[in-house]
């Protein structure tokens, strides 16, 4: 039968291991109560350094949100489904007005035959234009060949506001067949999408340009 502990005496040597056991719990509960509020701090500071980077929300069509470097609304970027009757967008307000006007009578001409159209690209800011050159650079090797898919911004048409890229392609086939009656035609022989108001309504499309 095992020997019983007298009650209320207990020996130094096991009071020190008491004291020693409660001592160690106490240290590692301080330890987990620090990593845990480093922790939450840290992703406090996470989830500020996200919400300074994104565009607040609400902020309205057309403008660029919370400083952003990146070329966005402002500079001529478009959502998809853009038409051109959305003159609160930069990227179509700031077209030239006889251009706009010639794409949205396209626009309502291709609706009644049951076309859908968008306009993919407008007017761009010289930053939007400068931003797409240099991605062509990075992806064709130099300037001269990204200038075979990419205008210059001091040459762009769609800097001057005189230029619309549309889709998807439906919308493209139907405008280079039948375009021509509102002034519009496509100007770049490699570029389907890309359409210019080059001739009065009716006239002949002049000769398309081959980049070499």
């Amino acid at each position: 039968m095992p020997k019983r502990r007298r009650s209320g005496n207990i020996g130094s040597d096991e009071l020190f291991g008491m004291i020693e056991s409660r001592s160690t719990t106490l240290t590692g509960l301080v330890i987990v109560a620090a990593v845990t509020s480093f922790g939450l701090a840290a992703c406090s500071a996470v989830s500020a350094n996200q919400s300074d980077t994104s565009p607040p929300s609400g902020t309205p069509r057309g403008k660029s949100g919370g400083g952003s470097k990146l070329p966005g609304a402002a500079d001529g970027k478009l959502p998809t489904g853009t038409s051109a009757f959305d003159t609160d967008l930069p990227g179509i307000a700031n077209l030239d007005p006889k251009l706009r006007a010639a794409v949205q009578k396209a626009e309502l001409a291709m609706k009644a035959d049951g076309v859908p159209m968008q306009v993919t690209t407008g007017w761009r800011s010289k930053k939007y234009q400068i931003e797409l050159m240099d991605k062509a650079i990075k992806q064709y090797g130099s300037r001269e060949k990204a200038r075979k898919f990419v205008a210059d911004p001091d040459e762009s048409h769609h800097v001057t506001g005189h230029a619309v890229d549309i889709g998807p392609t439906d919308a493209d086939d139907w405008l280079i067949r039948k375009g021509n009656r509102f002034g519009l035609c496509q100007t770049y022989s490699n570029e389907i999408w890309h359409f210019e108001l080059v001739t009065t309504p009716g006239g002949d499309c002049p000769p398309m340009t081959t980049p070499s």
